[in-house]
């Protein structure tokens, strides 16, 4: 595993940790792999999941730093969005 998903895992186990949000996402970090969170925490995986994000490795860590809000990267196009919206939107909350 890279060192790019392994502090995905840690920045999205930190950030989802109290949330109430019920589904799951993918994100997919371009060039490294990707983590799924759901009710059970974060993990690195490719399984299947409500909504995929995608983004290259300086928007996530943008976004897991509060330095860029989610749905502001989707409207700049940074961030793509495969799935449930309503999931997105609700992780973005998250993630904020």
């Amino acid at each position: 595993m890279s060192d790019v998903i392994t502090a995905a895992v840690a920045a999205l186990s930190e950030k989802m940790r109290g949330s109430d949000f019920d589904g799951s996402a993918k994100f997919i970090i371009e060039g490294e792999g990707s983590v799924v969170v759901d009710g059970s925490g974060a993990r690195a995986s490719d399984d299947e999941a409500d909504v995929t994000l995608t983004a290259d490795v300086d928007t996530f860590q943008d976004m897991m730093e509060g330095n860029l809000n989610p749905t502001s990267a989707f409207m700049s196009g940074k961030l793509s969005i495969d799935g449930d919206m309503s999931k997105a939107m609700a992780l973005a909350s998250t993630l904020s």
